[in-house]
């Protein structure tokens, strides 16, 4: 053997394998955008109708130019009537919103909504120190601010028209001159209109302010209960009108040429 051959000696370098591309990024993607959807919908079941109806419509239409849907809470009322069938809805998200005012406790005694057969109706009920309002003034006070600006803002939303009432006890107003009971109740009103036309009720949106004095007492057998003093906000309302609904065109009354004559005989030939 030739001991002055050379010895060759190959050494490998070890090392990761060939690259294996960006597979694994887009299934990394794929399952976060999976998981992502799963919350969504465990999110919309939870939702109330109003907020499904709104995310549905901004879906049908992004850019709110058909109905303005899903734009804001305004276009969602558009699409949102309130019927007899949903009027109890309204009631609960009313209760809500109202619990949520700061001096609720105070004054949660004096309010009461009730489903009627004229619409949804909210009745803000004086008490003896006064509660809503400066006694025997129109003025309201800060109690009754927060909590028409907070109605005003909840009905605006909504299509339906409003009607709005003042009721005064039986005590005869004790000021001077020819101003009474019926003067105090429609003022009352028309503040509680004033203030709320400013907070989120549309200028067409109240059909009616109405004084009825101590016409119509809610407590009739104590006509001097504080409780008689109260306004009233009835939420109308919106009759849906089907297709088959609409009144069926008259028949035009048939002109006497038309109508055969039965004493006139078979023309013979």
């Amino acid at each position: 053997m030739d001991k002055t051959r050379p010895v060759i000696i190959t050494k490998k370098k070890g090392g990761h394998g060939g690259h294996h591309g960006g597979a694994w990024k887009v299934a990394y993607a794929d399952f976060v955008t999976a998981m992502m959807a799963l919350f969504i919908v465990l999110w919309l079941l939870n939702a109330n109708k109003k907020v499904q109806e709104a995310i549905g419509g901004y879906f049908r239409d992004p850019t709110g130019s058909s109905k303005k849907i899903g734009s804001n809470m305004l276009g969602a009322g558009e699409n949102f009537i309130l019927t007899k069938d949903n009027m109890p809805e309204l009631k609960n998200e009313l209760q809500n919103a109202i619990r949520q005012l700061p001096e609720f406790d105070k004054i949660k005694n004096q309010i009461e909504i009730t489903v009627t057969p004229e619409g949804l109706r909210i009745e803000l009920m004086e008490s003896a120190s006064g509660t809503f309002f400066d006694s025997g003034s129109p003025n309201l006070n800060a109690d009754g601010r927060d909590l028409l600006i907070t109605l005003a803002q909840e009905l605006g939303k909504l299509p339906n028209k409003i009607s709005i009432e003042g009721h005064t006890d039986s005590k005869p107003y004790a000021g001077t001159g020819a101003y009474s009971n019926w003067e105090l109740s429609t003022d009352r009103a028309n503040s509680a209109r004033r203030l709320m036309q400013a907070n989120g009720i549309r200028p067409d949106q109240v059909t009616q302010v109405r004084g009825f004095a101590d016409q119509h007492l809610r407590k009739p057998d104590n006509p001097l209960d504080p409780a008689n003093r109260r306004i009233s906000l009835i939420v109308e309302y919106v009759v849906k009108k089907d297709a088959d609904d609409r009144p069926t065109p008259k028949e035009e009354p048939k002109k006497p040429e038309d109508e055969p004559n039965p004493a006139a005989g078979d023309k013979q030939d």
